[in-house]
């Protein structure tokens, strides 16, 4: 079985609503994670009006800070992508609020859309690589949360090369 998550070998608790843990202010495990992120998306007049887009680059605005992890809101134009990356020692939580973006990884491509409820979330663990790209024709919108702060985003080649990228914090491009 060719997997990109250890969740997929064990079942995605996360895609089983009645598991999943109520948000807690400070979260500290992955299900508590998924719980905030998801409680964040659900409460569009908190992120909506802050959305922007920007023609030459995704953008991208830290929501919230806590103890170790970050919250951000991206937006993307269509065409507009990361390229091949992984999050140095983060893990991270993102799930799509509107529109639709493509997650290329080594297991296959998956294209994630927001809605009403909106899209699963994807469980991103340290070092794994992905891309995320906007592949549709109209802009999307995405929540991502990184366990620890995101302090490093190493970019990857077509052939699994690293190119090593170590931002600094206020440089740091979400993903």
């Amino acid at each position: 079985m060719n997997s990109d998550s250890d969740l997929q070998i064990a079942g995605d608790i996360l895609a089983v609503q009645h598991l999943l843990q109520p948000a807690k202010e400070h979260p500290s495990t992955v299900a508590e994670f998924a719980g905030l992120a998801r409680s964040i998306a659900a409460d569009r007049a908190l992120w909506a009006p802050l959305v922007a887009y920007d023609a030459t680059t995704r953008w991208y605005r830290r929501l919230r800070t806590g103890p170790g992890y970050e919250v951000w809101l991206l937006s993307w134009l269509p065409g507009q992508g990361t390229g091949p990356h992984d999050h140095g020692r983060s893990s991270g939580y993102f799930t799509v609020l509107e529109g639709e973006l493509t997650e290329r990884t080594e297991g296959g491509v998956r294209t994630l859309a927001g809605g009403a409820q909106g899209a699963p979330g994807r469980v991103v663990t340290p070092g794994r690589v992905h891309e995320l790209v906007n592949d549709s024709l109209e802009p999307a919108v995405s929540l991502h949360l990184y366990f620890p702060g995101l302090t490093d985003m190493p970019m990857h080649d077509t052939a699994g090369v690293i190119h090593s990228f170590a931002p600094s914090a206020r440089s740091v491009v979400p993903a």
